[in-house]
């Protein structure tokens, strides 16, 4: 019996060293490549940068409106998002924004995770030009994630601000971007669903449409009204 209790409890050990590595691993984030699991960085890029220009072209997003951006690296893995961060995929989606971004010249957000009550990471510019509110936090791939930690460290002159009221935006992974979208927040479907592992989703803004039966949409002229 003490021979079996032993045993025993050798296997509860070598178990729960094992749960801990795991939860070891899922704290902190990647810092490979991770192309065996998630895909060319490369495809990533392109597929965020194509989905963007997409995005961009169908709402006819001019240079002084805003672009917002929420994408999990974790669910681009595959992962749960908040889990597996990889500052590798987060810098591939990055740069395929920022190359969408300089195509349009408008501004653009990456938006936190709920650890900073998913404020956003922009430029100090789109602050003022829009008369943002800035919060004192530097976002980290354990607070913030990783996509919102490397934008933070690669746009120029990067704030945190507290929220946008954004003309369009795109959420890879389901990061849940409608609380930083204006309203009426009209769905956009794009031809690339996926990036990674992650759903993609994508929205357009429209000003809300006010009036009752007797209002007019389209400007057609006063005619015979006066």
């Amino acid at each position: 019996m003490t021979g079996q209790n032993h045993d025993s409890e050798q296997i509860e050990e070598t178990k729960r060293s094992e749960q801990a590595g795991q939860a070891g691993q899922m704290e902190q984030p990647s810092h490979d490549g991770e192309a065996g699991q998630t895909g060319d960085m490369e495809q990533i890029e392109q597929s965020v940068y194509a989905a963007l220009t997409e995005l961009i072209e169908t709402a006819g997003l001019q240079q002084d409106q805003i672009l917002v951006v929420g994408a999990s690296s974790s669910e681009i893995r595959g992962r749960r998002i908040g889990t597996a961060g990889s500052l590798a995929i987060a810098r591939a989606v990055v740069t395929g924004a920022l190359r969408a971004r300089d195509h349009a010249l408008c501004h653009i957000c990456f938006q936190c995770c709920e650890h900073l009550n998913r404020a956003l990471v922009t430029e100090r510019r789109t602050l003022r030009e829009h008369r943002l509110e800035e919060v004192a936090a530097v976002p980290m791939p354990q607070a913030g994630g990783a996509v919102a930690a490397v934008a933070y460290r690669t746009l120029d002159d990067a704030v945190l601000v507290e929220q946008v009221a954004a003309h369009a935006g795109i959420d890879i992974g389901d990061t849940l971007i409608g609380m930083h979208l204006r309203r009426v927040a009209v769905p956009v479907r794009l031809r690339i669903e996926r990036i990674g592992a992650a759903h993609l989703t994508a929205a357009r803004t429209r000003p809300k449409l006010i009036g009752g039966e007797r209002a007019f949409y389209h400007d057609t002229g006063l005619g015979d009204f006066c």
